[in-house]
């Protein structure tokens, strides 16, 4: 035993004389029980375990030193704190136990199973205890060979160690022949403040070094209240911690009027998904607390108190509405984050504002779902979330919208509240969707009066071309629901497309046989014919994708459409089949050629038209491989649209107000809450 004192580091205890008291001994369980223990645990994790025994000893201040070798590897750990030290006359109530100890004093004490000490040989071969308590000092050796095995000897008062300072107490440990490396300084000191983070906010008294920098509390959110009830003043913080600490559940601790903690249980949102508080009440109530009644100890105050059980309610009501205002933040971005990595729908299909509200309305039907069970969201990888976003978002506008709830209320454990708050989404969603619907076909209604009068009153002498053909770019629509997504301008199908126009002999050209009415060539020739050329991806029915080429010759309102506008595009559609560009098997051609009205004089167009009608397709005048041409007047097209959607618009304004016949008291309770 002498022997493996005198290897004590004599460089710290020169001319040390050892004392006769050896109080060396064994953990009661064995070596390998106590390795088997550990075996899971990071090696840097031994040094927390440390450092919790120094703050379970009471200590104020606790530092952590590493050192490196000129390799980098970890060479030796030192764990010095100014608690209580070891009181090495009753060891055995320290080093002797395994999964117990006295230390009861505190609840919130780490090391109250005597155990942590022995995790150091996940980390080193040798570790050393040199402590002052008021009962004088000692060394303590373990060795990694024989965990179980202490070695203890007590020492005269002149071998103070000299880390400990002269009139103090407390511990230094040190770690000899580390065989793993730690982390790099700054992430340790990082899982340093994640572990250690909660305790330090609860103890503002206490400070925790490591290398001379002190270890700081993690990034959190404080909500703090401060209540009476019965007689008895309680002051609560609630901490909301952005990342869990690494070994601390979300506790609610109750501490007396010197801040020691006398009590603590689990918080009802302890397993909330990404929610991790810490919630701190403090009263002098808890001056006179027990964890059960005591006979002996006469009325003390317990968790069966009136006083605790109504403070209980009222942390619920609180640590809810941290919850609550944590998940609306916390579902916004993760709804930003679905939107950017494409989980949500991208509707090209859809007119713009049909689209915009499609995709408002699917985020507030994932955003409900999300805050009533965030775990089914949680658990998904990104295609099975993109599956159903997808899915919810086609079944909210479907006839099956009321089924939705049904299913989402059998699969999801929801409270009322959460039941009733989507139910009402739901039914929003219907109600939404039809008075954007309405709102969307009476923009179109009112556009297609004014075009009517422009065409009607305005056409010998439309002059604004510009503002015509912005019109017309915007409301693709006109020429039919296949049309409403031409999108925005292709630049380089364009180009071609207007160049291979362009080169028609007399594309442009008016004579008097052309014009309408009252309409003359001057007038005429003032108004530019409009010309738009879209490219964009298309599916067809059986799934296979290919280019779409949409082209749109609009001829000036002043002119009636005749054979030689038809020969025009029919000179148009031989050019683009001739041109390399436009050869591949999976580009196809629209041409439509719109005007004012078809002359009365003409016949070609007419007779091409009847040949068409079994086609089902409004001003089809021909068909052939990969190419379709059109001839359309503004009056067959206007009244289309009133034809298609003045009884729908009808039907969707029963609809609303079927669904919108809520009670006076209704209204006003949906608008102030």
């Amino acid at each position: 035993m002498n022997a493996k004192i005198t290897n004590a580091p004599r460089p710290r205890h020169q001319g040390l004389k050892m004392a006769a008291t050896n109080i060396s001994g064994a953990t009661e369980i064995s070596d390998e029980g106590i390795k088997k223990h550990f075996k899971s645990i990071d090696p840097y994790r031994a040094i927390f375990e440390l450092v919790w025994n120094g703050f379970d000893a009471k200590a104020n201040r606790v530092r952590v030193s590493t050192e490196e070798n000129p390799l980098d590897g970890t060479s030796e750990v030192t764990v010095l704190d100014d608690g209580e030290g070891i009181d090495f006359q009753n060891i055995k109530n320290n080093f002797g136990r395994f999964n117990e100890s006295d230390k009861k004093e505190d609840a919130a004490q780490r090391g109250s199973h005597g155990r942590g000490r022995l995790a150091f040989h996940r980390l080193a071969h040798e570790a050393r205890w040199y402590t002052k308590s008021v009962v004088g000092e000692a060394i303590i050796t373990v060795t990694s060979d024989n965990v179980k095995w202490y070695e203890a000897q007590a020492l005269d008062a002149d071998q103070h160690h000299n880390r400990i300072p002269d009139g103090n107490t407390g511990t230094l440990v040190e770690l000899q022949r580390i065989f793993e490396n730690l982390p790099e300084r700054a992430v340790l000191r990082q899982l340093f403040s994640n572990e250690f983070g909660w305790f330090l906010a609860l103890n503002q008294d206490k400070e925790l070094i490591i290398n001379n920098e002190a270890v700081s509390v993690p990034r959190h959110e404080i909500c703090e209240d401060t209540c009476h009830v019965g007689n008895a003043l309680f002051k609560t913080k609630v901490i909301r911690w952005e990342e869990k600490p690494s070994s601390e559940k979300s506790y609610t601790y109750l501490l007396n009027s010197s801040g020691r903690t006398v009590y603590r249980h689990l918080s009802t949102l302890n397993n909330k998904p990404n929610f991790f508080t810490s919630v701190y009440v403090q009263s002098e109530w808890a001056d006179n607390f027990a964890e059960r009644s005591n006979l002996f100890q006469g009325a003390a105050n317990t968790p069966e108190s009136e006083e605790w059980r109504s403070l209980v309610k009222r942390l619920a009501i609180l640590t809810r509405q941290v919850y609550d205002d944590f998940l609306r933040k916390y579902v916004d971005a993760e709804i930003a984050r679905y939107e950017d990595e494409g989980v949500f729908p991208s509707y090209t299909d859809l007119p713009r504002d049909y689209a915009a509200w499609r995709l408002g309305n699917t985020k507030t039907i994932v955003r409900s779902i999300y805050t009533a069970d965030p775990a089914v969201f949680n658990s998904l990888n990104k295609k099975q979330k993109k599956i159903l976003v997808r899915l919810l978002d086609r079944l909210s506008v479907s006839n099956e919208n009321e089924s939705l709830l049904d299913v989402l209320n059998g699969v999801l454990e929801l409270d009322q509240t959460s039941v009733d708050a989507l139910a009402s989404q739901l039914k929003q969603t219907t109600l939404e969707n039809i008075v954007s619907t309405i709102e969307l076909l009476q923009r179109r209604q009112k556009a297609v009066y004014e075009l009517r009068e422009l065409m009607t009153v305005h056409y010998a002498d439309v002059r604004e071309t510009p503002d015509l053909q912005k019109i017309i770019e915007n409301n693709t629509w006109l020429f039919g629901a296949q049309y409403e997504i031409l999108g925005a301008e292709e630049a380089t199908f364009t180009r071609v497309a207007k160049g291979l126009r362009d080169s028609l002999h007399g594309v442009g050209a008016v004579d008097q046989k052309d014009l309408e009415g009252d309409a003359t060539i001057d007038g005429a020739n003032r108004q530019p014919d409009l010309f738009l050329a879209r490219k964009f991806m298309a599916t067809d029915s059986f799934g296979k994708r290919y280019y779409r080429c949409v082209v749109v010759e609009i001829k000036r309102p002043s002119i009636s459409l005749n054979v030689k506008h038809l020969r025009q595009i029919e000179d148009y559609a031989a050019i683009i089949k001739r041109h390399a560009e436009f050869t591949s098997e999976h580009t196809y051609f629209e041409l439509i050629l719109v005007g004012r009205k078809i002359s009365d004089a003409d016949t070609e167009i007419e007779s091409r038209l009847r040949n068409q009608l079994h086609r089902g397709e409004t001003g089809l005048v021909a068909e052939d491989e990969r190419m379709k041409r059109y001839v359309l007047n503004w009056y067959t097209l206007l009244e289309g649209f009133e034809l298609t959607n003045g009884a729908l618009l009808e039907r969707l304004k029963l609809q609303r107000d079927n669904l919108s016949s809520n009670s006076r008291d209704q209204l006003v309770n949906s608008l102030q809450s």
